[in-house]
């Protein structure tokens, strides 16, 4: 059985710092794209941070750059996202998310998310 446990949450203020971690089991993150993604109170789910599978090549939503900085630790099967200089614009339930094709399957797996307060 699939599971993704985030965890690393909290509240801090503003300009602060927290790093997010995406315990896997059941799956080896290496072979998956792993990605962050965020939901604010009243919003559309969206993109933060994502890596590659293999290679780990990463990439980053505009809002975040030079922010946050996603990173794989294969050894561990765990996937981080630093985030820094943080504004109460990021506050928001933070989800790891992992998808692999297989043939013509998709394999999206979800957890069930980290809340983030940034507020002073």
């Amino acid at each position: 059985q699939v599971q993704l446990v985030e965890s690393g949450g909290g509240l801090v203020q503003p300009g602060g710092s927290l790093r997010l971690s995406c315990a896997a089991s059941g799956l080896t993150l290496s072979t998956y794209a792993m990605s962050w993604y965020r939901q604010a109170p009243g919003k559309e789910r969206e993109l933060v941070a994502g890596i590659t599978s293999g290679a780990g090549t990463t990439n980053s939503a505009e809002f975040v750059k030079g922010r946050f900085t996603i990173s794989r630790d294969n050894a561990k099967n765990t996937v981080y996202l630093q985030m820094n200089s943080l504004n109460p614009d990021d506050t928001a339930v933070y989800y790891c998310n992992a998808k692999k094709w297989e043939l013509i399957r998709l394999d999206d797996y979800w957890g069930l998310g980290t809340q983030v307060t940034v507020s002073s």
